[in-house]
Formats: structure tokens, C-alpha cells, sequence
């Protein structure tokens, strides 16, 4: 089955319309939805190294987009949007606390949360919500999902063949650790 779902996969991230699906998902991830672009971006780039950074770019483009539009959810529909949200995510109470910290080191928050597996969609609600300067979430929104993706492509056309390699080898490893990440990366979210 996984290696149905992998081939699968990766005959989709060689398809022409790829980007695009691509960019729908990075787009929505950023403010909606559950699962990361990298589990298109990385087959893609497997699929064609030499697009690696075309990849990275739209990927990059489309989640700040998204970005935006997460934190219109924050500023202008909080209540009817942002918190269930939130709430499915298990942050509604941390609210009002978070609110009162948040700008002081918004900077930071988006810059992390732009890098690392913790949900940039939560930072970009957030960041409506404590109505953090635009200026300064676009440009660390910018900075922190292209230091992700970039450096995710420059990985994978460096060390692609090897890469791939390791992951058709060792697919059902490969599956439970990315579903252990993604699994871990909820508990920290619910618990921080």
C-alpha cells in the first residue's frame, strides 16, 4: 500500500499542472490547512532536481500568500474564524496571555514558526489578532518560508539520487518517522 502511495506520489509531482497543486497547498496550508507543502515539494524535487528552486520559489510565494490571508482571518474574523480554528488546534485559551507577549517578540514567533514544523498557520492568525505591524510580519513571513523551502531544494538537488534512494529503499521507515514528526508537531502545538 505505502509503495502504491509513494509511486502515486511521485507520478504527481512530475505531472504538468504540479505546481500549481503545489501552490494551492502551500497557500491554504499557511492559514487552514493540516498538511505541510513539503510532502509535495520534496517528491517534486525528487521527481526533478533541476526544478528545485522554481519548487522552492512557488512554494515560497504561495505560503506567504496564504500568510496574508491567515492573518486577515486573525484581524478581521477572529471570532468567527480564527478561534475554532485555534481552538480545534487546542491554543484558545492561551489567548488573552499570548496576546499581551506576542508583539513584543512577534519578530521572533514568525521567524520560528515560518522554519520549523510548529503550524506557521497558527503565528499567521495570531499575528492578525494582536494586529502585529503588516510591514513586519510580510517581511519575516518572507525571510522564515524561504529559508525553509530554499534550503529543503538545495538539499534535495544536492543529495537528491541518494535521497531517493534512501526513501524507495526504506519506505515504511521513512513513513512512520514523517508521521511521527507529524504527530509530534500537534502534541507541541496542543501543549505548549
Amino acid at each position: 500500500m505505502l509503495r502504491n502511495l509513494y509511486d502515486w506520489t511521485m507520478a504527481l509531482a512530475d505531472h504538468p499542472r504540479a505546481l500549481w497543486v503545489l501552490a494551492a497547498v502551500a497557500f491554504v496550508e499557511s492559514s487552514v490547512f493540516p498538511i505541510p507543502p513539503d510532502v509535495l515539494m520534496i517528491p517534486m524535487i525528487l521527481a526533478r532536481p533541476s526544478r528545485a528552486w522554481l519548487i522552492a520559489l512557488v512554494a515560497t510565494a504561495a505560503s506567504v500568500l496564504g500568510g496574508v490571508l491567515g492573518y486577515g482571518i486573525g484581524y478581521f474574523f477572529y471570532e468567527t474564524i480564527g478561534a475554532p480554528i485555534l481552538s480545534a488546534l487546542g491554543k484558545a485559551e492561551a489567548m488573552e496571555a499570548f496576546n499581551v507577549k506576542f508583539n513584543g517578540v512577534g519578530f521572533w514567533a514568525v521567524l520560528i514558526a515560518g522554519v520549523t514544523p510548529f503550524p506557521y498557520k497558527v503565528i499567521t492568525i495570531m499575528s492578525g489578532w494582536t494586529a502585529m505591524p503588516m510591514g513586519t510580519f510580510l517581511v519575516t513571513s518572507i525571510i522564515a518560508r524561504a529559508l525553509r523551502f530554499f534550503v529543503v531544494a538545495g538539499l534535495l538537488r544536492a543529495f537528491g539520487t541518494p535521497v531517493r534512494d534512501f526513501i524507495e529503499r526504506r519506505l515504511g521507515l521513512v513513513f512512520t518517522g514523517f508521521i511521527g514528526l507529524l504527530i509530534g508537531g500537534f502534541y507541541i502545538v496542543r501543549y505548549m
